[in-house]
């Protein structure tokens, strides 16, 4: 059964900074893109970051650029985020997803879908 699970939100301090995890399994990791979402309290989700399957190409979205960086360890099936500089409006669920043949940033792209974890920035 495909599975992503992410541990690891938390409460930080603006300013500071926090590392999100994403564990895949049942599915070929090392082929897929992937992907982090997040849904601030009382909007949509929106598009975060996405990073090819060689590892090599990156995609952010402009509000993060500089700030988070996206990375993936094929041989542990897993996906990174560090996030720095946090600002209380990076405040949101964070979600990991992936897919196939595209750094989308649309969710309806992507196939595989973690449960979600709670970032919490305060001023």
């Amino acid at each position: 059964q495909e599975q992503l699970v992410e541990p690891g939100g938390g409460l930080v301090q603006a300013g500071g900074s926090l590392r999100l995890s994403c564990a895949a399994s049942g599915f070929t990791f090392s082929i897929h893109d992937m992907a982090w979402f997040r849904q601030p309290p009382g909007k949509e989700r929106e598009f975060v970051a996405a990073l090819s399957w060689t590892g090599v190409i990156t995609n952010y979205t402009d509000s993060v650029k500089g700030r988070f960086a996206i990375s993936r360890d094929n041989a542990r099936n897993m996906v990174y985020l560090q996030m720095n500089s946090l600002k209380p409006e990076d405040t949101a669920v964070y979600y990991c997803a992936a897919t196939r043949g595209t750094m989308s940033p649309y969710e309806g792209e992507y196939k595989y879908w973690g449960q979600g974890t709670q970032v919490f920035v305060s001023s």
